[in-house]
């Protein structure tokens, strides 16, 4: 069975720091898109980043660039995302997420292959 594991979600003020691990099993995703995505309360899911299966490429949201950075570990079927500067609006609940290609992260969320359960982050002013 696969799955997608977050942990590291809790609540910081703002300028804090938070890091989101992800854990991957039930098979090797060394060759897979790994990324997050966020979804704050009425609102809809929204990109946050993405890195290649190698870790040489990777994008993020224009919203969280230069503050987060996302990262990965294959030989621990892990994926990181190391967030700075936090700020109210990055208020949510962060999925991990998988998928052979590029195409969900880029374009269309709902054809990525694989989520995790998701972790809230809550940021307080």
């Amino acid at each position: 069975q696969v799955q997608l594991v977050e942990s590291g979600g809790g609540l910081v003020q703002a300028g804090g720091s938070l890091r989101l691990s992800c854990v991957a099993s039930g098979r090797t995703f060394s060759r897979d898109v790994m990324g997050w995505f966020r979804q704050a309360p009425g609102l809809a899911r929204e990109f946050v980043a993405a890195i290649s299966w190698s870790g040489g490429s990777t994008c993020a949201a224009d919203s969280v660039k230069g503050r987060f950075t996302i990262s990965r570990d294959n030989a621990k079927n892990t994926v990181s995302l190391q967030m700075t500067s936090l700020k109210p609006e990055d208020t949510a609940v962060y999925y991990c997420t998988a998928d052979q290609t590029w195409r969900g992260f880029v374009s269309d969320y709902t054809t990525v292959d694989y989520w995790g359960q998701g972790t809230q982050v809550t940021v307080s002013s």
